[in-house]
């Protein structure tokens, strides 16, 4: 065996050291069936030569007593800079606005809900409330998208539709529904005499979420003052939520989609203004269970039926 190939180097002392202060001990199970099973501690070259062992295996780091969750923190962390990097211009608004009127989370109480209320509330139309947007660093799923999807169709159109958030075509190209699933929405709208052009279509969250995965509740949250500002602003006569999370979060519903579609609701903006609001299939439910199209055609019927009237 090569003279250097055990050797440890002097970043795997310093580790081996720091390890070793922090309680953790160094064992090696004895194979030898001579040893009746006792265990001895390893000597320093011995342990020098595991830790480069589990190196190459990809363990990089050391455990600790309890689980951590570092995707929360990760999205926590970004969250503090951002309250330290706005608190001075945006606290006015949260003070005015006062507590958030949403589904509560252990975020709730953070500057970062006033933050979005307060740029929310300080747009006085749909450009600047795209701008504000843009402005907006409280959600970290900025930094992943590729753009801001903000909305797509004609603002002050009857019809409003609000879906989850975004995927991969819609970011891409920085409009909603633009996918296939987008596509079948299309042709429900063309089959009861609507099109984009008589609409108007968003998203609860206005930037993709990576590898499509549903939105965590702190984005959510992050941007659901956005949408209900854009809901007001856009001003429809009837809203219409695609899918389980968007009807659950402007809604308030707590069942299902399949219990809370093709039912009829009141949707309360904060100016106080009443909107009559529909629960819907997901075009992307549809894609995967064709055979629920039968419910989403009766859906859209329903709501062709309360335009005519």
């Amino acid at each position: 065996m090569h003279g250097g190939e055990c050797a440890p180097n002097i970043g795997m002392l310093i580790c081996l050291r720091v390890l070793t202060q922090a309680g953790v001990t160094w064992q090696r199970a004895n194979l030898d069936p001579k040893a009746d099973g006792k265990r001895a501690d390893l000597d320093t070259v011995e342990a020098a030569a595991a830790l480069r062992w589990w190196s190459h295996a990809g363990v990089t780091i050391a455990i600790e007593a309890a689980p951590r969750n570092r995707f929360v923190e990760g999205v926590a962390q970004a969250l503090d800079r951002s309250e330290m990097a706005s608190s001075k211009t945006v606290a006015p608004h949260a003070e005015a606005l006062g507590p958030s009127t949403g589904p509560s989370s252990p975020r709730d109480a953070s500057p970062l809900v006033g933050e979005a209320a307060g740029f929310a509330a300080s747009s006085p139309d749909l450009a600047t409330l795209r701008s504000n947007l843009e402005r907006f660093e409280g959600c970290a799923l900025k930094r992943t998208a590729t753009h801001l999807v903000f909305a797509d169709g004609a603002p002050g159109s009857r019809v409003m539709f609000v879906g989850e958030a975004p995927g991969g075509d819609e970011d891409r190209i920085g409009r909603p529904f633009v996918g296939r699933a987008g596509q079948l929405l299309d042709r429900m709208l063309n089959a009861v005499g609507l099109n984009r052009e008589c609409v108007y279509i968003a998203n609860v969250v206005p930037w993709r979420p990576p590898g499509n995965r549903t939105p965590t509740l702190q984005e959510t949250q992050a941007c659901l003052p956005f949408i209900k500002r854009q809901i007001e602003l856009a001003a429809p006569e009837i809203l219409v939520c695609l899918g389980a999370s968007a009807t659950q979060t402007l809604l308030g519903v707590c069942e299902g989609i399949m219990r809370a579609r093709g039912t009829w609701f009141t949707y309360r903006c904060e100016n106080g203004r009443s909107i009559r609001a529909i629960a819907m299939l997901h075009p992307a439910y549809l894609l995967r269970q064709p055979g629920h199209k039968r419910q989403a055609w009766s859906d859209m019927r329903a709501l062709a039926s309360e335009l005519k009237t």
